[in-house]
């Protein structure tokens, strides 16, 4: 069977799928790898390097397996192989439409921010390895916007005090923001709506926030804050927030808009030349006043909107991407033939529909369509 792999089309993107290291282990499980021409080129992995470990490099791949990072457009959805199968951040009740497209053609959906959090899925767990990107790049986005040092030094000219760094989320994009801002020498505050994360926090060098506030919900996940928590939340997080010289905001809820942590009222209530950090730009912005891809100026305060941050880290964030594909395709496949078990927690989870069906609740209901689930096919014993 065939896998093409598709050059990304979002504008700034320079990520592929899989990198050459992950075609030659496809390769040699038996499958025909078909590599759209200049793939891998912003990510600095050349036609060549792809080729030289038996991928065919050919301008419009078709298979019978397609995988990308961001979803396709429509007419990019209109060209996939009817009855193949398509794997990528599809986020499915954002992109409906395209949804529409693949499910008319019986094409099997797979979609990463649906991988379930279980232990066994998290070396597939793409929306982990990405947001590890995401705080990385959003701590030294944090640096190179802030017009001071960061560590304490102590020089002839006298002794500069350390940046004070609150990151506001402490999910895996939050823990490495963390990290790698008390790494740059900054004294660094961490706040998070669930109880669970002060541990975490503090493992990674952060002094806890503990507010009157905790939204814990299963799965590790946050339930959503009411109105009035939601007000209460944000007076509690005030002087937190005026007391900082960086807020680095991460929180962001897969497939749908992000949570406003920061108003207009707590920027205002910050010293003129701080930063504010927004991750979660894409998502809508976790402050009030954050837009996608362009630096705000409010009173003195820069409020930064980072839109795809992995993409500043093409090379690194697609290594971790593609060994993420290559764990989650395995469950659907081996040996160059598909053959998915029907009966695996990931499989069914990361599965948006099949057969023409939607199986994805949400996105059935965002569609106007019935939702068929899968349910697990029964398991003959052998004689």
């Amino acid at each position: 069977m065939k896998i093409a792999l598709c050059k990304e089309s979002r504008p700034g993107e320079t990520r592929v799928a899989l990198t050459p290291d992950a075609v030659k282990a496809l390769v040699t499980d038996g499958w025909q790898v078909l590599v759209q021409r200049g793939a891998g080129e912003t990510a600095h992995f050349t036609d060549d390097a792809y080729s030289s470990v038996g991928a065919e490099i050919t301008d419009a791949p078709s298979g019978d397996v397609t995988i990308r990072v961001n979803p396709p457009t429509e007419e990019e959805a209109l060209s996939l192989k009817e009855g193949s199968l398509h794997l990528s951040f599809l986020s499915p009740v954002l992109a409906k439409d395209v949804v529409k497209i693949l499910n008319d053609r019986k094409i099997t959906i797979l979609s990463f921010d649906l991988l379930p959090r279980i232990s066994r899925a998290q070396y597939m767990d793409a929306l982990s390895s990405q947001a590890t990107v995401s705080g990385y790049r959003a701590a030294l986005a944090g640096a190179t916007h802030f017009d001071r040092f960061y560590p304490l030094l102590s020089t002839a000219a006298g002794t500069i005090r350390p940046a004070k760094v609150l990151v506001m989320g402490v999910g895996v994009a939050g823990l490495q923001a963390i990290a790698t801002s008390k790494r740059l020498g900054a004294k660094v505050r961490a706040y998070d709506v669930r109880s669970a994360a002060k541990e975490e926090a503090e493992s990674a060098g952060a002094t806890f926030v503990q507010l009157s506030i905790t939204a814990d919900a299963a799965g590790g996940y946050a339930r959503e804050l009411t109105p009035e928590e939601r007000a209460q939340q944000q007076a509690e997080l005030v002087k937190e927030v005026a007391n900082a010289d960086i807020v680095i905001t991460t929180a962001a809820v897969p497939g749908r808009k992000a949570p406003l942590l920061m108003t207009t009222a707590m920027v205002e209530a910050m010293s003129e030349g701080s930063i504010v950090i927004d991750m979660a730009a894409d998502g809508g912005g976790n402050c009030e006043l954050t837009k996608a891809g362009e630096i705000v100026d409010h009173h003195g305060v820069r409020v930064v909107g980072l839109t795809n941050p992995p993409a500043e880290m093409g090379a690194s964030a697609s290594f971790m991407y593609a060994n993420n594909v290559l764990k989650l395709l395995a469950l659907f496949g081996d040996k160059g033939e598909l053959h998915p078990d029907w009966n695996d927690q990931v499989v069914i989870g990361v599965t948006v529909a099949r057969n023409g069906e939607i199986a994805h609740a949400p996105t059935a209901e965002a569609l106007g369509v019935a939702h068929v689930a899968i349910t697990p096919e029964e398991v003959k014993e052998s004689a």
